[in-house]
């Protein structure tokens, strides 16, 4: 059994789980930060709306937080899909996961624990060698 492990191993490189755990995360909250603007990228009445009567964000006033979310959610998933700068654009996005699933959504802990796991996985391994990272060189190769 060892033997197949090893061999898929091979076949499946880290890289590879990297770029996926890099796009997946990306799209999620890229996709959450388009809810919160119009077409031309501002927040809108009913994003700060809900800051100020659902998400009750603690220590933030809901139109700072609003714009704050939306703009985090929109500009860290693109330094994560290009690969850019990728640790560190995943930090504020963990940052944002811990606070929804506390302060936010508590219920919805499988799915946030799921954000999580990949986020960690990204700050931990690097983002691949399919990255800006890798091409520029401004991340060592872990991978």
């Amino acid at each position: 059994m060892t033997a197949i492990f090893d061999r898929l191993q091979r076949f499946i490189p880290l890289s590879l789980i990297l770029l996926g755990a890099r796009l997946g995360i990306a799209g999620i909250f890229f996709k959450s930060g388009l809810t919160k603007v119009d077409g031309d990228y501002t927040v809108t009445d009913l994003a700060i709306t809900l800051f100020r009567e659902e998400y009750k964000v603690p220590l933030l006033p809901p139109e700072f937080a609003a714009h704050l979310g939306a703009y985090t959610e929109l500009v860290m998933p693109l330094f994560l899909a290009l690969g850019l700068l990728t640790r560190i654009a995943a930090l504020p996005l963990l940052g944002m996961t811990f606070v929804i699933g506390i302060f936010v959504y508590p219920a919805a802990w499988d799915t946030h624990l799921t954000w999580a796991a990949l986020l960690l996985l990204i700050i931990a391994r690097g983002p691949g060698i399919a990255s800006l990272d890798a091409l520029f060189r401004i991340e060592r190769r872990t991978f």
